[in-house]
């Protein structure tokens, strides 16, 4: 059972670095990489949206706050068959997401 656990936690592992990387030709990249990197590999991306994450306050639930500090950039990239979206924040890459269409 032990065994069984270590197995699957070791590939829950491995598929959660997996969304943080990138291969581009023969480069990578990566979470934490600067836009001026993802520029460098990718080029200008089709689009740009801006995220702000929100949260629900008092004891109403509906009632969203906007922080405006923890808001980031969305790029949009098409790539072949490929959607990819690098989501940006305070000048870094902190999340990509690679789907086929």
């Amino acid at each position: 059972m032990r065994i069984f656990l270590i197995l699957a936690l070791f590939v829950f592992s491995a598929s959660a670095q997996a969304s943080s990387t990138l291969r581009v030709g023969n480069q990578v990249l990566t979470a934490g990489d600067s836009r001026e990197r993802v520029v460098e590999l990718l080029g200008k991306p089709s689009s740009k949206s801006h995220t702000r994450k929100t949260r629900t306050r008092g004891a109403r639930r509906g009632v969203r706050v906007l922080e405006k500090d923890r808001g980031g950039e969305q790029w949009r990239y098409r790539r072949g068959d490929h959607v990819t979206v690098v989501t940006i924040v305070n000048g870094r890459v902190s999340d990509i997401d690679d789907r086929r269409l």
